[in-house]
């Protein structure tokens, strides 16, 4: 059963980490996180309580964290989160958009085989924004994997989200 991705992503000069995590059975939701200098720019939240009783949950619901964590990866890339990371620049409080619950449908066939880092515990909420460090991996994550080597330019997006799920850093 996969927990979790974590992924570090350099925009615009500055290293965002995003986190996506299941909630499990006992509360079926999807939650992905955006944060800088452990601070929380975003966040998603999808429910799958409709879907909770399909066969082969643990795929579907493999698949919409990695649907979803790319959408926060997108999201960032496109400058859907540039107000947002300005206000917090400025030090204005980041007040997170706010993102309709999504709810489950089908989910695409997955593509390929997914080794995902283990969580990192989510970074204290309440550092002051001038923390110019990213968070720290947990120590499992540190021992199972080598942290994420911040993405180039050249490589699409997909290509980045393809080559860190698989373990493959560039």
């Amino acid at each position: 059963m996969v927990v979790g991705f974590n992924h570090n992503f350099t925009y615009k000069g500055a290293v965002y980490h995003i986190q996506t995590e299941d909630s499990g059975r006992k509360s079926p939701t999807i939650v992905t996180l955006l944060y800088h200098g452990g601070t929380i720019l975003a966040s998603r939240k999808t429910s799958y309580a409709d879907i909770a009783k399909v066969d082969n949950l643990e795929q579907v619901v493999e698949e919409l964290m990695k649907e979803q964590h790319k959408g926060m990866l997108r999201s960032l890339k496109n400058g859907e989160f540039d107000d947002v990371i300005a206000r917090y620049n400025q030090g204005v409080p980041a007040v997170p958009p706010t993102t309709p619950p999504a709810t489950a449908q089908s989910a695409p066939p997955v593509a390929a085989a997914v080794h995902p880092a283990a969580p990192s515990a989510p970074p204290a909420a309440a550092a002051p924004p001038s923390s110019p460090a990213a968070p720290l991996p947990s120590p499992v994550a540190a021992a199972t994997q080598p942290p994420p080597k911040p993405a180039s330019v050249e490589a699409s997006l997909d290509e980045i989200i393809l080559s860190y799920l698989m373990g493959k850093e560039k």
